[in-house]
């Protein structure tokens, strides 16, 4: 995951001017290991910066996304975002539904696919979902212990 500075030097390099706003959202992108939806990061800003637009957060949360410091994922419930990984490799990921810890795929399976000529790729995604080892038995022991309240 990039660190605070990190985002800032992006964001400056790429001409945006450094806010106390800003310098926030990097703050909360740099030290959160999870996914934000755009509701949870403007109810963290607004605590602080009363009068702040849904908007203004939004429009933040996209252009840190098309700059790369940000990874934005869709989710069942909605999109979400999350600082860039540290990777220096073009790489997709596995999300774990329960916790959203989230594991590098070493490969990208764009390779693998045939694309018309009539086509051309410009970008593409590729995130896989399910459960981690420690979510994965928590589930299971959760649904024995379900069987085993049955019926009393």
């Amino acid at each position: 995951m990039l660190s605070t500075e990190r985002i800032l030097e992006v964001m400056s390099g790429q001409g945006l001017r450094i806010t106390d706003q800003r310098k926030t959202l990097a703050k909360l992108f740099g030290e959160s290991s999870g996914y934000l939806s755009a509701k949870d990061v403007y109810e963290h800003m607004g605590r602080k910066y009363s009068g702040l637009s849904f908007d203004t957060v939004y429009r933040n949360l996209r252009v840190m996304e098309e700059l790369g410091v940000l990874e934005q994922v869709v989710f069942e419930d909605g999109v979400k975002f999350k600082g860039s990984c540290n990777e220096h490799h073009h790489h997709h990921h596995m999300i774990c539904l329960q916790c959203q810890k989230t594991y590098p795929i070493s490969f990208c399976p764009m390779n693998m696919t045939e694309t018309p000529d009539q086509f051309r790729v410009v970008k593409h995604k590729f995130e896989v979902f399910g459960y981690c080892r420690e979510c994965e038995e928590n589930r299971e022991e959760t649904v024995t212990a379900g069987y085993a309240g049955e019926g009393q």
